[in-house]
């Protein structure tokens, strides 16, 4: 059964695990082109200039000027970076940046729930300052140049987070612990939608009741639990589906549908697609 090709952070390009490169670097005087594929880790594009394409999760964004693409794991992703293009691309996971306390928490959460923001040119250049002087941290290696590269890593997504509206994409007047809650919920969903489907399972893992789980949901984003379940089996339905060579019963199976004709009646009715057909006319 295949799957999703999945780019892992390797030594010795990367330093407690966390690397940055410079895009002028990367390209070497041309464009860059990857396929589909996902991460295991963290991905931060931040362009001062750049032209291309940056499909992420089945949506474009163009790439322009001044612009962030903040991806998390798992996430898919294909991009075109055109030659010419300049900034930095930053890649780390939770060995390198794993606050214990809650707000550092939220930060990295916040900056991470935008996917793609463009900055104002003006202020960008000051996101820009910091990730120069990581650059030097990561480059130079003096004493404690990793506690340097963390302080400056979080005023990067402070900065991020002050230049993005509504950078969680949540709803305006929300509480930071409804917001806590949700986020809470997605990470539970990540790791167990293939065998949890049902919204009193997650009100369980949560210690919440259905209602409560569901008044967060709607009060945060809109949609109650269930939309949000369903929302996420359907993306990782089209991740497999686009990514991945795998017959639709083996995907079925994936995603913890034990009865396929089951999960090509759900797929259809949400989507107005077979697999099949969705596979034919998407890839």
């Amino acid at each position: 059964m295949d799957k999703i090709s999945v780019r892992q952070i390797k030594e010795p390009e990367i330093a407690a695990n966390f690397n940055i490169r410079k895009i002028g670097t990367l390209l070497s005087g041309k464009d860059m082109v990857q396929d589909l594929h996902r991460h295991d880790f963290f991905f931060v594009l931040v362009l001062e200039k750049g032209a291309g394409e940056h499909i992420i999760d089945f949506i474009s964004y163009p790439i322009n000027n001044y612009s962030v693409f903040f991806m998390r794991p798992g996430q898919v992703h294909q991009l075109e970076l055109k030659k010419g293009s300049t900034g930095y691309l930053m890649e780390f996971n939770t060995e390198f940046y794993a606050p214990l306390e809650t707000a550092g928490k939220i930060i990295l959460r916040k900056a991470s729930n935008r996917t793609y923001c463009r900055l104002n040119p003006v202020r960008f250049k000051k996101a820009l300052s910091v990730l120069d002087s990581i650059f030097r941290e990561h480059a130079e290696k003096q004493e404690k140049y990793k506690e340097a590269i963390l302080a400056n890593f979080e005023l990067f997504l402070i900065e991020l987070i002050r230049q993005s509206q509504n950078p969680s994409g949540l709803v305006k007047g929300h509480n930071r612990y409804s917001q806590q809650r949700l986020e809470d919920f997605l990470e539970l969903l990540e790791t167990h939608f293939a065998n949890k489907k049902n919204a009193r399972h997650y009100a369980g893992l949560l210690n919440l009741t259905t209602y409560q789980l569901n008044a967060i949901t709607r009060e945060t984003v809109g949609k109650t639990c269930s939309e949000l379940i369903k929302e996420h089996i359907l993306l990782e339905a089209k991740r497999l589906l686009l990514a991945t060579g795998n017959k639709v019963n083996q995907i079925s199976y994936q995603l913890g549908y034990e009865d396929v004709s089951y999960f090509v009646r759900f797929f259809k009715k949400n989507t107005g697609y077979t697999p099949e057909t969705f596979r034919e006319n998407f890839k």
